[in-house]
């Protein structure tokens, strides 16, 4: 299995799609060789978000890089912000636009049906299927996203991202009472700068599993790495830094499994 899930017994799942660090062996002769640092994983975030299963939260989280398969990409492989640069659903490109594959062996067509097959496909059923079990039992479920990366990344955005970026896709993938309520934590505070719906509004898995009408409420957060880690080579946890925004996470997921809909 390319991921492992734990059921938790309160209405919140949370995702973590590109945590996974792993490649195939027979896939790394095929890559540059700075790929196989694999610099573009949202690090360390299943360490970060451990204290979720006391909680009672339910957490998927995968094994394989996100050069193997983008499980927050369609498997249309359309583009996430249309008119701005993406990395596609098998990325061939860095978050810095500089290529990931040597020349001549990107994967093609017929190999990126088979990554979904094996990797994409399960994940995402075994999501839905988690969310109807959290459903059936509690009425409705939350689905948290959790997403990190490097702060300032020219090719994807322009300037500094602030450290906390909360994503609703405009209010449509929860009901407007979630969103307030969890957006209303990172008011309360002020070590750490935050936004609601900019530049990430929330990606494949919070667009697509996001229904408030259907019981399913989705919210995505994408954290900067300088929050709670060195956001350069070799992407070393901090202590220090984690130790200070962990209470922060705790109640931002606390907010969302004691929400009910009105």
């Amino acid at each position: 299995m390319s991921f492992t899930l734990h059921r938790g017994h309160t209405p919140m799942l949370i995702s973590m799609p590109h945590v996974g660090t792993h490649l195939p062996e027979d896939l790394k002769p095929r890559l540059v060789e700075r790929a196989l640092q694999v610099e573009d994983t949202d690090w360390y975030l299943e360490r970060l978000y451990a204290f979720a299963k006391d909680l009672g939260a339910s957490l998927i989280v995968p094994v394989e890089s996100r050069i193997v398969i983008d499980l927050n990409r369609g498997s249309d492989n359309q583009p996430m912000y249309p008119g701005r640069n993406n990395t596609e659903l098998c990325p061939t490109r860095f978050f810095t636009g500089d290529a990931v594959y040597r020349e001549g062996c990107a994967p093609d067509e017929a190999e990126v049906r088979e990554r979904i097959a094996m990797h994409w496909q399960p994940y995402h059923d075994t999501l839905g299927e988690e969310l109807r079990r959290l459903k059936a039992l509690h009425g409705h479920a939350v689905l948290f996203d959790a997403h990190s990366i490097k702060g300032e990344l020219p090719w994807l955005f322009e300037g500094a991202l602030p450290d906390l970026n909360l994503g609703t896709v405009e209010g449509r993938s929860c009901a407007l009472s979630l969103r307030a309520a969890v957006y209303a934590v990172l008011e309360r505070q002020s070590a750490y700068t935050h936004v609601l719906d900019g530049r990430f509004k929330g990606g494949h898995i919070t667009r697509h599993f996001g229904c408030p009408e259907g019981g399913v409420h989705a919210v995505q957060l994408e954290m900067a790495w300088r929050a709670y880690m060195d956001e350069h080579s070799p992407y070393t946890w901090h202590e220090a830094k984690a130790s200070a925004i962990t209470p922060l996470l705790r109640e931002l997921v606390q907010v969302m499994i004691d929400w009910r809909p009105a």
